[in-house]
């Protein structure tokens, strides 16, 4: 598996992993590739965006990494990042999210963000154990929403 940042040829590819994770879990949410562009790849907040590639270079998944900025749309402080992980159903416990989070991790600590947040659907079990796994710990509920912190300063 090849693990590397996201370009904008890219865009296609991850809006079909999106798509083919609304169609295995009915959770809606934007998926075209002018909305991968401009909200994973091309985000002016970005710290990074990496996709994971199988032998053939076919996209199996992708995580997206941004520095929050004051009023987002999850309540997460200014200054933290925000993650979103994204894996297609038929890449699931093939260790996609692992390497991705390596890749993640380094650059929220090259970019010295103090905490990282992840917010989690209430239902969605994976994501849930996923962010765990990583480290992750709850500190905030609410609306069907779980947020998760991954503390990267500690003392902060």
């Amino acid at each position: 598996m090849l693990i590397r940042p996201a370009v904008e040829q890219d865009a296609t590819a991850m809006s079909d992993v999106l798509r083919e994770i609304i169609e295995s879990t009915g959770r809606m949410r934007p998926h075209d590739p002018d909305f991968t562009l401009a909200h994973y790849i091309a985000n002016r907040d970005s710290v990074r965006c990496s996709v994971a590639l199988d032998p053939e270079g076919v996209v199996l998944g992708f995580q997206s990494l941004v520095r929050a900025t004051p009023g987002n749309r999850y309540d997460v402080p200014s200054g933290w990042g925000i993650i979103g992980t994204h894996i297609s159903p038929r890449a699931h416990r093939r260790g996609v999210g692992t390497a991705l989070f390596t890749a993640t991790r380094a650059a929220a600590v090259t970019a010295g963000l103090p905490r990282v947040d992840a917010c989690i659907g209430a239902d969605n079990d994976m994501g849930l154990r996923y962010y765990e796994a990583m480290g992750f710990r709850t500190y905030r509920t609410g609306d069907g929403l779980i947020q998760k912190r991954l503390v990267l300063t500690p003392g902060d």
